[in-house]
């Protein structure tokens, strides 16, 4: 049977004809619909852990217990699964163990654009791109063979495109495979320093025994058309550059980026009169060519910075683009905006309104530093506004403290903000950390968390109870507020901004788009009030625009939240007139 799969989709139906067990993952855009479509198949017991290193471990002691299993994270978060994953490469696995990576050129969703294929050279781990659905599908059953067979974790590398295209996948069965037995080993599994320095040398020659293995297993293609000009590449840039130069080229498709094969190179080289490496981001595959001494073009000729498209190759190379594959140019931009209803809207006005250094987190309410809100200073990473704001403070004194916040999002503060919480208290840091109670992780498609009381399939089970953590960890103050409701949310900031000490304002209402929340009757404007002030306008709700010198709420967007309400000096924003 075959299916039209995406990529990210295809990548978990091989997790489940590979015979995987265990997957544990923490949701990042564009890797999350792998463990999302994993949780479907009743055979794979599937978790959202707190965070990727979390998720690396779990799928290191699945290993460990003789299990397939696997984890998956956006290029981000294998910084933070990197910890785990280094030393996992120099004990090996039991059962076969592979790490999914969704890189993300183009910044679609990202705070940079990290290219992945440095940590497998960095963590000398075997490293696998596919270039469609039906490679991420028989990739990721090829890496557990691999990782099996030279007793290594292996890295899936996918990138947005592969992640949310799709194309036609075979779908076959799963492998009935029984748990391999536990044996007690220290010396392969107890990194203690004596117990890892022969390691150091088994992992070098692990990685030619890989070379020689990429050479001759014909995961690396070559497409010989005779021509003069010959193309290495990899991932879906071999499709990009397939469909505008065609048959003119020869091509050698690399399917395993690290380690890089030496002969395959040299002999596609000799092919050829000129030979171009078209890869997104880093000089990963150029340098190896240049360092077996190949004369090759790559990053004289193509963008180191960017995602790449048949336009980009076309134009970078010359060539036309087909008529057939153009793509219309006047697109009209549509910015992000935090949604119709969000209830970090409110915050982030009260926020703007008192003039405050905002320290940012990542998720959504990253949008609160567009304008007209502009209510963010700085966004490093995942946890890092809690930890970022007691340095701010400790670094600027008294008067800092009592005009700066933190805002970090309920799953975010799981996944890495309670430890800079528990530097604040412990290090008695006079900060404000607002935690954005939105009852779900909201940016990456509403997925479980531990505060919200389900796990990834639905099931009932434990919610972290914010105030009891804060409370624990040494914060004095903690309280709550409504979002909506500016008047408390003014309060709060006021009383917590001149309290010395630590505290925690929790901003709790769900997010506008779950489905159990209901929205209210749209509002409307009585145009006879209405001056023209715009005030309205400064909370940035997609439903509200100027029409004719007036404001105006658009019917179909509007959720009656009733937050532009408390702005209108007129109060020309009202409810809808109930008709007889």
């Amino acid at each position: 049977m075959k299916e039209l799969l995406l990529g990210n989709e295809a990548v978990a139906r091989g997790l489940y004809e590979a015979g995987v067990r265990v997957v544990s993952s923490y949701p990042g855009t564009p890797s999350t619909e792998i463990t999302e479509a994993a949780s479907q198949y009743d055979e794979i017991f599937c978790e959202w852990a707190p965070n990727e290193k979390v998720a690396a471990e779990v799928a290191a002691g699945a290993s460990f217990g003789g299990a397939r299993s696997f984890c998956a994270m956006k290029h981000v978060g294998l910084n933070v699964a990197a910890d785990p994953l280094f030393t996992m490469s120099y004990i090996g696995v039991n059962g076969g163990m592979v790490l999914g990576v969704a890189d993300d050129p183009g910044l679609h969703s990202s705070q940079n654009e990290q290219d992945s294929r440095n940590y497998a050279i960095a963590a000398k781990l075997p490293m696998l791109e596919p270039a469609d659905s039906a490679e991420c599908k028989q990739y990721a059953k090829l890496a557990y063979e691999l990782s099996e067979q030279f007793d290594t974790p292996v890295i899936l590398r996918l990138t947005t495109r592969v992640s949310h295209s799709r194309s036609i996948v075979e779908l076959g069965e799963r492998a009935a495979l029984d748990l391999k037995p536990y044996e007690k080993n220290p010396a392969k599994n107890v990194m203690l320093p004596a117990f890892a320095k022969p390691k150091h040398h088994a992992v070098e020659a692990r990685t030619e025994k890989l070379r020689e293995w990429s050479e001759a297993s014909g995961i690396n293609t070559l497409e010989d058309n005779h021509a003069k000009i010959g193309i290495i590449t990899a991932g879906v840039v071999y499709q990009y550059a397939h469909e505008v130069l065609g048959d003119s080229v020869s091509y050698l498709k690399l399917g395993m980026v690290n380690p890089l094969p030496d002969a395959l190179l040299r002999d596609f080289a000799s092919r050829v009169e000129t030979v171009y490496v078209i890869e997104e981001l880093d000089d990963i595959i150029e340098t190896h060519c240049k360092k077996i001494g190949l004369d090759v073009h790559g990053k004289d000729t193509f963008p180191r910075c960017g995602e790449f498209s048949q336009a980009v190759i076309a134009k970078c190379l010359g060539r036309g683009l087909p008529q057939s594959k153009a793509v219309a140019e006047a697109i009209p931009v549509r910015p992000p905006v935090m949604c119709c209803g969000c209830p970090h809207r409110g915050l982030f006005y009260e926020l703007k309104k008192h003039k405050v250094y905002v320290s940012g987190d990542i998720g959504c309410y990253t949008l609160g530093a567009s304008a007209p809100l502009s209510a963010m200073d700085t966004c490093v990473c995942m946890g890092a506004s809690v930890s970022a704001l007691h340095g701010y403070n400790k670094a600027r004194g008294p008067e800092a403290e009592h005009k700066s916040v933190a805002v970090i999002g309920d799953s975010t503060f799981i996944h890495s903000g309670i430890t800079g919480l528990i530097d604040i208290a412990y290090n008695r840091s006079n900060s404000v950390v607002i935690v954005l109670d939105n009852s779900i992780t909201g940016m990456t498609g509403h997925q479980q968390n531990p505060t919200t009381g389900y796990t990834i399939k639905g099931d009932p089970t434990s919610a972290v109870d914010l105030e009891a953590l804060c409370h624990a960890v040494g914060i004095q103050r903690v309280r709550v507020c409504d979002p909506y409701d500016l008047k408390s949310v003014d309060q709060a900031l006021k009383e917590e901004l001149a309290a010395d000490g630590p505290s925690v304002i929790i901003s709790r209402r769900p997010c506008a788009l779950l489905k159990y929340v209901k929205a209210k009757p749209p509002l409307r404007v009585d145009t006879e009030r209405c001056i023209g002030c715009k005030a309205c306008m400064g909370i940035g709700c997609p439903a509200i625009s100027m029409r004719g010198g007036r404001a105006a709420i658009d019917q179909t967007q509007c959720v009656g939240c009733g937050v532009c309400t408390d702005l209108c000096p007129k109060s020309a924003i009202c409810a809808q007139e109930v008709k007889e």
